[in-house]
């Protein structure tokens, strides 16, 4: 039989009234016991707080205070972690009932260091290709929903980067190329939940979001000629948004 481990969810939020109940109750509905609920709130203006006071004795802890964005409320919740394993779920998404189940199996059954879950988003969004690090960062699902890792493992590679827009792909890439930690996807039909169109990565500017991978990349020691190959080969491959992203700059 394999044991519950304690599995610590980090929720960040920010004036979320319109979906932190759903994101919450996903979590709380869960078809597992062991399991600490840490929701970082970003000092909220709207009812959000009003919210997760509802729930309040169920969740393990709230804290709402300023930040200074995502990456820095992510990383408040990972100090406040005790679980063994640390999963994340913005406020936009939603976990499926039998979710941490098969998170828990997964690190019960193989050796592993972290896990890429298949979540639904426009699509199924399934697999995780760590070759391809080196080319593409479209090589696993989410962060959000899909990323589970041992708490030691997370602390040992660090902290989320607020330096980057996309920390979280910095953090991947340290990850397995740098610590190479040993990962696994789930099974395309073992969906965890779903990850919401039009989050915060997606209301990035095309251009910065280049920039920021390049950065990402050279910051890494990768070459900056194959760097400035790559971010050519995306130019040419999405002109039309390229130049979109332009004349909005």
């Amino acid at each position: 039989m394999n044991k519950e481990k304690l599995i610590s969810i980090i929720t960040v939020v920010k004036d979320g009234e319109d979906t932190i109940e759903k994101c919450i109750n996903s979590v709380l509905n869960q078809n597992y016991k062991n399991i600490e609920y840490i929701i970082i709130d970003g000092n909220s203006s709207d009812n959000t707080m009003s919210i997760i006071n509802k729930y309040k004795e169920k969740i393990s802890l709230v804290l709402s205070e300023n930040d200074k964005g995502i990456w820095d409320a992510m990383n408040k919740g990972i100090k406040l972690a005790k679980g063994e394993i640390i999963g994340f779920l913005n406020c936009d998404d939603f976990y499926y009932e039998n979710s941490f189940k098969t998170v828990n199996n997964y690190f019960n059954n193989f050796d592993i260091d972290f896990l890429f879950g298949t979540v639904k988003k426009y699509k199924i969004i399934h697999g995780f290709k760590p070759n391809i690090i080196k080319w593409s960062f479209g090589f696993y699902t989410s962060h959000s929903v899909g990323f589970f890792i041992k708490t030691k493992e997370h602390k040992k590679v660090g902290f989320y980067n607020s330096n980057y827009l996309s920390a979280d792909l910095d953090f991947f890439y340290k990850m397995i190329t740098n610590f190479n930690l040993k990962g696994l996807p789930t099974k395309k039909n073992e969906i965890l939940g779903e990850f919401k169109k039009g989050g915060f990565s997606s209301k990035i500017n095309y251009i910065d979001h280049l920039k920021d991978l390049n950065k990402i990349r050279i910051d890494n020691n990768q070459s900056k000629f194959f760097v400035m190959f790559l971010y050519l080969i995306k130019i040419v491959k999405k002109p039309l948004k390229f130049l979109n992203a332009y004349i909005k700059k």
